[in-house]
């Protein structure tokens, strides 16, 4: 099932985390904002403010097309050093979250 319909940018994580715990995601936090986990405990997405965070791997499709989305950029918790396997995605395309989120998970960390 994919989410659509909510502006919301907390419940509309929540829902996408619903939909991907059957795959092995759990909720956990990570640099102070709510984050998913794989099996292994590995992070691939969050939520910081109203943007979400996954982890896509620099060298993949789905980096190069999320950063070509307006308003997305790389991931920068502590200002200065950003995560380059990381793609800030932003609420204007939340249309566009699970897919992402979806493919964080099946990227290799």
């Amino acid at each position: 099932m994919t989410v659509t319909g909510n502006d919301d940018p907390a419940a509309r994580y929540e829902a996408i985390a619903d939909e991907l715990a059957p795959r092995g995601a759990r909720r956990s936090t990570m640099f102070g904002m709510p984050c998913l986990k794989d099996v292994n405990g590995k992070a691939f997405a969050g939520l910081t403010g109203d943007e979400l965070v996954c982890r896509l791997g620099r060298d993949s499709a789905e980096h190069a097309d999320a950063l070509a989305l307006i308003g997305a950029h790389l991931f920068d918790p502590a200002g200065g050093r950003p995560m380059k396997d990381w793609v800030c995605l932003p609420g204007t395309a939340a249309d566009r979250w699970q897919h992402y989120a979806e493919a964080a998970l099946a990227a290799p960390r």
